[in-house]
């Protein structure tokens, strides 16, 4: 059994094999024709390697950055055959996925000296917002913690409802307010509920647009400010949603929303549909944000704490 193995089980490690299959394939059909007929990595086999990452959205910077470590490594052993590309790379995401992820966790924990844990997640429409939060209760709730969401996108009348059918769905209480309502308030009135309550967790859904920068930070620095009269150090995590699907696009929204609030890490959702899962690699690198959780299906249980470890095997697998 390998050290893999061991840290998830074989279930989640199977979901996550399956997940990133699209990205695996596509990646090692691209990095096959690069090395075709090539027997050491000489300099077109870098060119043609650095062409495969970037088509692979892990994003030019970490590009440059891993073919600089593979070069340093030609240059030190003087003969590397294309046979070990495999290996080298293999090693050399791992490193820079070491930079930012600490890659131990497995389970959806909280820390003991902190309750309730407060999460306030961000993101664009259409990432999967909801639906990350709504499986995120869930993994709590399963791992015996008490839960509770608010509706703190008040924007969008079908955001709140949304979320409601989520907390049924789940079976976990939900704090809301009409749409138009001011987040901020529903947010004070969430945590509140929480602390009356004695609950573990809790979720604060934000308002998914960016189409004015200045006023996205204006409202999520009140609705933080407002949190902390309840609860003096919240939110303990800002969770950034990003759709692994759009590859370049999930970069550029990473971009905006670490310029606009301070964000401490990453879901990233819906691996599973696309070829792009190499964009896990580039984001937590560029932006040294951790990646805590990535969606690798549409079942409810198919939402995992990110292990780079975990990552790592199963797209070189």
């Amino acid at each position: 059994m390998s050290f893999f193995k061991r840290i998830f089980s074989s279930e989640k490690k199977e979901t996550l094999d399956k997940g990133l299959e699209q990205t695996k394939t596509s990646f090692f059909a691209k990095l096959t024709k690069a090395v075709a007929g090539k027997s050491t990595v000489d300099e077109d086999v870098l060119d043609n390697l650095e062409e495969v990452l970037v088509s692979s959205d892990v994003g030019v910077k970490t590009t440059l950055k891993i073919i600089d470590r593979i070069e340093e490594r030609v240059a030190k052993d003087k003969y590397l055959g294309t046979e070990e590309l495999n290996k080298i790379l293999r090693e050399e995401i791992a490193g820079l996925l070491s930079e930012t992820n600490t890659g131990e966790a497995t389970e959806f924990d909280i820390p003991a000296n902190k309750k309730p844990y407060v999460i306030m997640v961000v993101g664009v429409n259409g990432v999967g917002k909801t639906t990350t939060i709504g499986k995120l209760a869930y993994q709590f709730k399963k791992s015996g913690h008490k839960v509770v969401l608010g509706a703190g996108d008040t924007f969008r009348a079908a955001a709140i409802d949304q979320l409601q059918i989520w907390a049924d769905r789940v079976g976990v209480p939900i704090v809301k307010q009409q749409m138009g309502s001011d987040p901020a308030s529903v947010a004070f009135d969430t945590l509140q509920s929480a602390v009356t309550q004695g609950a573990d967790v809790v979720i604060i859904d934000t308002a998914g647009r960016l189409h004015n920068k200045v006023n996205l930070m204006n409202e999520l620095t009140k609705v933080k400010r407002v949190m902390q009269k309840v609860v003096g150090d919240a939110p303990h995590d800002v969770l950034l949603v990003l759709d692994g699907s759009t590859g370049q696009n999930a970069f550029e929204q990473a971009r905006e929303f670490t310029a606009a609030t301070e964000v401490s890490c990453l879901a990233v959702t819906k691996l599973d549909g696309t070829a792009k899962g190499g964009v896990v690699i580039g984001i937590s690198d560029q932006f040294q944000i951790p990646v805590k959780y990535i969606g690798v299906g549409e079942g409810i249980e198919d939402l995992q704490v990110f292990n780079k470890y975990e990552f790592v095997d199963s797209f070189f697998k």
